[in-house]
This record gives C-alpha cells, sequence and structure tokens, in this order.
C-alpha cells in the first residue's frame, strides 16, 4: 500500500487485460488448472474442471471472479479456500439493501474525534490549534473492507451477495475495482501495487449490470453432481459413513427436483448429513428425515410439499 498527497492522485494499475496481474503466490504458484485444483482439494475444497479453470485465469489475468448460483453452492466458500491457500486474509464485504460508500470504504470515528477536540480546547494555546489539525489524522479514521484490501496486501476480498445492493452501489464497486485507488480528501489518494485476489458472488436475485460482469470473469456454480457432492460430505465431515453419506445426497438431489421455494444447496446438504450425526443415525429412514428436515428445508411451504408427497420417496 502506498499513499501520495491529496494534490497528485497516482493510479495503482491501467484498465484493460492482465493490468492488475498480483505478483502476490497465487497469481504465479500453479501452471495450470489441475495444479489449482490439487492444491484447492488440499483445503478441503473440491473444484470441477469449470471452477478451477475459472479461478485459475482470474488469478493470472488479475481479474475479479464473478460467480453466480443458488444459495450454498460453494461460491463462499472458495474465496475462503483461496485465502487459506495463499495464507492471506481473507476481507469480506457483505452487502445488503442500502449500503454505500461510506459503509465499504471509510469512515471517520466521531466519538473519538469528540474526544481529541475537547481535550484541545482544554489545553488552550497554541496546543489546541495543533490537536484541532490533528482531527483527521489517519489514527481516526475507520477502514471499512474495501480500504482493507487495499492497505493489507496481499489479501483475499469478498464482495458476497452483490445482488442484494442497488445500482449505485454497484457503480461505485466498479470504479473501485478498476484501479484499486481511494481518495480521502483529508489524507490523498491511497493505491496499491498488489491488488487482492477478488472473489463477487451473486444468488441472482436480481440482474447485475453488464459493465461489471464485463470487468470480470464470470462462472455460473450449479448444484454438485451426486458423486461430487458424496465426496464433499465425506470430506468436510469424517465421521459420516459412505452410507449416510450416499444416502443424504441422494435424498438431496431428490428434493432439487421438486419445484421448491428454496432448493437445497451443499450448505443444507451439509447441515442435514451433520444433524444426523448429532442424533446418533447411521443411515436415513423416514423418521430420520422426519426428525431432521428443517436442517435442509428452510420454508413452511417446502416442507409441507416434501411431507404431503411422502417422505418415503427420499429413502433411497
Amino acid at each position: 500500500m502506498r499513499r501520495s498527497g491529496a494534490t497528485q492522485p497516482t493510479r495503482a494499475t491501467l484498465d484493460g487485460y492482465g493490468a492488475n496481474v498480483s505478483d502476490g503466490t497465487l497469481a504465479t504458484q500453479f501452471a495450470n488448472p489441475e495444479e489449482l485444483a490439487r492444491a484447492l482439494d488440499g483445503v478441503d475444497y473440491l473444484a470441477d474442471p469449470g471452477i478451477a479453470t475459472a479461478a485459475f485465469l482470474a488469478l493470472r489475468l488479475g481479474r475479479p471472479l464473478f460467480l453466480e448460483g443458488e444459495a450454498g453452492v460453494g461460491k463462499t466458500a472458495l474465496a475462503h479456500a483461496l485465502a487459506k491457500l495463499s495464507g492471506t486474509p481473507l476481507i469480506r464485504l457483505q452487502c445488503y439493501e442500502g449500503i454505500d460508500a461510506a459503509q465499504a470504504l471509510y469512515d471517520w470515528d466521531f466519538p473519538r474525534q469528540l474526544l481529541h477536540l475537547r481535550a484541545a480546547e482544554a489545553a488552550g494555546g497554541a496546543d489546541a490549534a495543533r490537536l484541532e489539525g490533528e482531527l483527521y489524522d489517519r489514527r481516526f479514521l475507520l477502514a471499512r473492507p474495501l480500504l482493507q484490501a487495499i492497505e493489507t496486501s496481499p489479501a483475499v476480498l469478498l464482495v458476497d451477495e452483490l445482488d442484494r445492493a442497488d445500482d449505485e452501489f454497484e457503480a461505485f464497486l466498479l470504479e473501485v475495482l478498476s484501479d484499486f485507488t481511494i481518495s480521502i480528501p483529508e489524507l490523498g489518494t491511497i493505491h496499491t501495487d498488489t491488488p487482492p485476489v477478488v472473489v463477487v458472488t451473486s444468488n441472482r436475485t436480481r440482474e447485475v449490470h453488464d459493465a461489471l460482469k464485463r470487468r470480470c470473469l464470470y462462472h455460473w456454480l450449479d448444484h454438485p453432481p451426486y458423486e461430487r457432492e458424496v465426496e464433499i460430505l465425506r470430506r468436510r465431515l469424517p465421521d459420516v459413513t459412505e452410507e449416510l453419506a450416499d444416502q443424504v445426497a441422494y435424498a438431496t438431489g431428490v428434493l432439487r427436483e421438486l419445484n421448491l421455494l428454496k432448493p437445497p444447496g451443499i450448505a443444507e446438504s451439509l447441515d442435514w448429513t451433520a444433524a444426523l450425526l448429532a442424533l446418533g443415525a447411521r443411515r436415513l429412514d423416514v423418521d430420520a428425515a422426519a426428525r431432521t428436515l428443517g436442517a435442509v428445508l428452510k420454508y413452511r411451504e417446502d416442507t409441507d410439499r416434501v411431507t404431503t408427497a411422502g417422505l418415503a420417496q427420499l429413502v433411497r
């Protein structure tokens, strides 16, 4: 991270392909997507060839990776895996309706500034003038996720659920991702020579604008196939038996075909398996499914639909 004077801002990068290539280890450590997939496997993220290729290209080209898909399919988990793989901090910007630039960039610590100002008034004289001039010192600046990602180099920046934010915030984010430069009028321009690895996720509750998608590499992340889901369950929950993992993966696949309001993702599949293990279940039967259905279905309408159709359809 470097800071330039307020009157002479310096751009961190140039727009275009390859302009933001990081000199961190992840950008050059892997020769191909297969090597990256094996490394992700080592941190318990089972990447299929599609997501491994998308992540590899994002790292090699220095482009943000935009992941869309249903909730619970592993979008956020990829950012965690990349941070673990690189040994760098994961900085998360959780988007929500009404989020603005101040909540994503920085804010001033007004209570501490007020205490400082009162100390200046109590001091009087030359000391008061000096203390008043320090009101906008860096120590009173509260760094939010985007500024943290620029000041923490290298890092992995997760912009989670961008579809929850509004159009204005999306346009602001596009500007930040273009050059990783932040101008603070009181302090100057802050930028980095090593941009963070950026993962942007969306559950597609609304369409994200094409301008931001063009800035990123795009990948749609779907529910894992049956065999991969069994492998994920056994990897993440070592106590699960092969039979139980097989039955839960099968039952979850059936649920995804029932036109539910919220089809279960891999996160719900893991929760369901963990709930069964907590009850001491060694296999999934109708009684166990009835008692633990709340771990996998999150809407009353979905629960009613499944129980009306019969829980026996979930038992392999």
